[in-house]
């Protein structure tokens, strides 16, 4: 099913100078950027009487807009009742620490029992928004904080927000191998040649930054705090692998176990029963969508993460001598 429609009208003084789809959107704040951005891309969008296909074209304060696009209906996903960790909540956002093992979105493999669907039924008016207000993604066996919105408007502004790198993301982590200081990975991101599902540092790929230094040092491991800038599919784990310090836990990137010589069984045992990545989105700060407050949260690290941490002082404490 889909619905035909025609928008009109000019570019505010608010908007000049301002890129065509950010424009749009701020004109239009009942439509969502992405959608937004396909109509521009499809040929959809006129300025003063010439289609403008390219989204980051320049506007001027007068500029006549006229939009003609098809609105096709979202996808329908069911409501379920999931436990939701609820950080923050207004009208307009809601921030939540999400737990290991939950998958954001449904897609192949997993048509349910995602977070869409948790939301779904926590807040049902969240069906009106575009994926039901998800603006960016943890990876299914990542912990820590999401912000998600209620309605459009607040949807807009935090995915510009998202793409103007106003909104501060920062994780812990622990990586395998011994580090000696922080730093900084810029390098870009895109598919694997050869593994679809994997992601990979390519010359093709989209920029990507990641900033890092080292909490605590341990003996063939450290613990890091990280800074996105730029947020790219699994970004954190392929920097860290690319520099030869993949995530503990992260099979797919290389994060086998790498106890260090002569650990104690127990620290052998959960190093290898550590089945996911260990990473978690700790710090999320971002100027509210609505009323432009700064807002800031942190989420406790995860009891598995905390244990791994202890086992590795305690390796560390015991071979202080070595």
């Amino acid at each position: 099913m889909s619905e035909h429609i025609e928008l009109t009208d000019t570019v505010p003084a608010s908007c000049n100078g301002k890129r065509l789809d950010q424009t749009l959107a701020e004109m239009f704040p009942d439509y969502s950027r992405s959608r937004i951005k396909t109509w521009i891309t499809d040929g959809g969008v006129i300025v003063d009487g010439e289609v403008i296909d390219k989204p980051r074209e320049k506007v001027v304060t007068g500029m006549h807009v006229s939009v003609r696009a098809e609105l096709q209906e979202e996808q329908r996903f069911t409501a379920q009742p999931i436990a939701l960790d609820i950080v923050y909540e207004d009208d307009h956002i809601l921030v939540i620490n999400k737990p290991a093992g939950l998958v954001v979105h449904p897609g192949a493999g997993t048509p349910d029992g995602t977070l869409l669907n948790a939301l779904l039924h926590h807040f049902p008016a969240i069906d009106q928004v575009p994926r039901a207000g998800i603006v960016h993604r943890l990876d299914k066996d990542t912990t820590g904080l999401m912000v998600v919105a209620k309605t459009i408007p607040a949807q807009t502004h935090l995915v510009a927000a998202m793409q103007e790198r106003e909104i501060t993301r920062e994780y812990e982590a622990v990586c395998n191998g011994s580090m000696t200081a922080g730093g900084m990975v810029e390098e870009p991101i895109g598919r694997h040649p050869t593994k679809r599902t994997h992601m990979a540092v390519v010359a093709t790929g989209k920029p990507a930054i990641t900033h890092y230094r080292i909490v605590e040092r341990f003996r063939k491991h450290a613990h890091l705090r990280l800074r996105l800038e730029t947020g790219r599919t699994h970004q954190i784990r392929v920097h860290m692998a690319h520099i030869r310090h993949p995530l503990v836990g992260d099979f797919t990137y290389g994060g086998r176990p790498r106890p260090p010589q002569n650990a104690s069984p127990e620290l052998l045992e959960y190093l290898r029963s550590f089945k996911r990545q260990a990473l978690h989105a700790a710090r999320l700060s971002l100027h509210h969508p609505i009323t432009g407050e700064w807002l800031s949260w942190d989420a406790p690290t995860p009891d598995d993460f905390v244990k791994l941490l202890e086992l590795l002082r305690a390796d560390r404490k015991a071979h202080l001598n070595d």
